[in-house]
């Protein structure tokens, strides 16, 4: 688990190399890259930077070729606008998770086309209800039926 040091210091490593690439950078294989996380070490030496990239497979190559031969500019970069003892080394990593996420939907997707339902769901006043019937949160009777009941009770009194 990190230390609220090393939290601290990812997120400002992330907003800064966030906007110098939105902003400075000038390399146009580095234009649809986003930075999704920064893990930094304990000794705070080394930062494993996450990005996306918008596009092929390709393209994901191309942003990863630029942010290599980019490191030493970031790195300097974001040591002059970053008041920290040592700067980081920067290591950039794709994030996989967004491309995880929707491979996920895809096949729960084709499962659910796959599999319709073999009954239509119940409606509204059916008789065919099975099982026993559901207690409400208020001790078995709906709010209605609870100051109905009160006011019986006291009409009896």
């Amino acid at each position: 688990m990190p230390s609220r040091r090393q939290r601290r210091v990812a997120e400002l490593i992330h907003r800064e190399l966030s906007l110098l690439l939105m902003l400075d950078a000038r390399d146009p294989r580095l234009a649809d890259v986003t930075i999704t996380a920064v893990d930094i070490t304990s000794d705070l030496m080394l930062a494993r930077v996450f990005f996306t990239v918008l596009g092929d497979d390709d393209q994901v190559s191309e942003a990863q070729a630029g942010l290599q031969r980019a490191i030493g500019y970031l790195r300097t970069q974001l040591a002059a606008r970053v008041q920290l003892r040592v700067m980081p080394h920067l290591t950039f990593e794709l994030d996989k998770s967004a491309a995880y996420g929707r491979r996920i939907d895809e096949l729960l997707g084709e499962l659910a086309d796959a599999n319709p339902r073999s009954s239509p769901p119940a409606e509204e006043g059916d008789e065919g209800h099975a099982g026993p019937p559901v207690p409400h949160a208020l001790g078995g009777l709906a709010a209605g039926d609870r100051s109905e009941t009160a006011g019986d009770e006291q009409e009896r009194d």
